[in-house]
């Protein structure tokens, strides 16, 4: 009776372990690849529509909203053919956003009329920061119907529209994948315990991203902030992105944990409530004493995440924080 008992609580960890694994694959990757393949199409279709950059932006922020929701999966079709970055080109450490741009629109380059021509540009041009850059620049966002700006931002949904698409699609099969891990045949995942780092290791990452890029580039020194290194400060959505990321991180907890996490559920509450304190949003605040505090306590409320995330969710799934394609950004 005590064997009995001992390994159907053996079993039910073990299950419990895999099936944190299933709903972050059901309930969070699928289902945030979906909606970014949704938002972009919508993109494409507003642009030919009425591409001016007013009648855009509205698409352009939805989209750029899915993208925050599955932007920290950075394993399996994310990976392939570096779409991550051609979807999020940030940080420019280079000013090669502009740079590429002005190139095409200098020549007029007629690339921007074929689909599979404009897939081969610099992926500077192209993705959510290349069309920021179009609609909301002083110097482009002007533009007029018929002009070859207009053209560049059609271009430019198209192209993510198409990456969307590729992205669900490969989504769907990549799931198989992870569902199968440690079986015969399946390469990528030689265990089902590498399936968890991988979630776990998107998780820590992601929340490093936050803390590290989002919030730390702008902030540099308190001797010498950075405002402008903000990202999607054109667009003054710097301080959204954060609470988006956290938003979508939270639920990759929630559907990774084996167990409880009110800790870590408490470190998310904290952190949200404090982005939504800060009162502006492409982060320019850092650059004055009394308001920087504010993004500074943030940033180190992100990393209290991670702390409690170690302890309730890595910890019971036997994983501890790994590389992940964005170490070294």
């Amino acid at each position: 009776m005590r064997a009995l008992l001992a390994s159907t609580l053996i079993l039910a960890a073990t299950s419990a372990a895999h099936a944190g694994v299933e709903e972050a694959v059901t309930d969070h990757a699928l289902p945030a690849t979906e909606e970014f393949a949704e938002a972009t199409a919508s993109l494409a279709d507003t642009a030919e529509e009425d591409c001016p950059a007013e009648a855009l932006r509205p698409a352009w922020n939805e989209a750029f909203d899915a993208w925050l929701g599955l932007s920290h999966l950075r394993f399996g079709p994310l990976e392939e053919d570096s779409r991550a970055l051609t979807i999020a080109f940030w940080p420019d450490t280079r000013g090669m956003i502009p740079r590429a741009l002005g190139g095409l629109m200098g020549s007029e380059d007629p690339v921007i009329d074929s689909v599979d021509g404009f897939a081969e540009v610099s992926i500077a041009a192209r993705g959510l920061f290349g069309m920021e850059q179009v609609l909301y620049a002083e110097d482009m966002a002007g533009y007029d119907t018929d002009s070859y700006a207009c053209g560049l931002a059609r271009a430019q949904a198209r192209d993510l529209a198409q990456l969307g698409e590729a992205i669900a699609a490969d989504w769907a099969d990549f799931a198989e994948t992870v569902r199968t891990a440690g079986q015969d045949g399946n390469e990528t995942f030689l265990s089902e315990s590498e399936t968890k780092q991988a979630f776990y290791t998107a998780l820590t990452t992601g929340l490093e991203y936050v803390a590290d890029q989002r919030l730390g580039r702008p902030l540099g020194s308190f001797d010498d902030p950075r405002p402008d290194r903000a990202e999607a400060r054109l667009s003054r959505r710097s301080v959204r992105n954060v609470t988006l990321s956290l938003e979508a991180l939270r639920e990759l907890t929630h559907a990774l944990a084996p167990g409880e996490t009110p800790r870590t559920d408490e470190a998310f509450a904290a952190a949200l409530d404090t982005a939504s304190q800060i009162e502006d949003g492409d982060l320019s605040g850092v650059a004055d004493p009394m308001r920087r505090v504010r993004i500074e306590s943030l940033a180190q409320e992100v990393r209290g995440i991670r702390n409690a995330a170690a302890d309730e969710v890595g910890q019971p799934l036997g994983v501890s924080a790994g590389f992940n394609a964005t170490d070294g950004d």
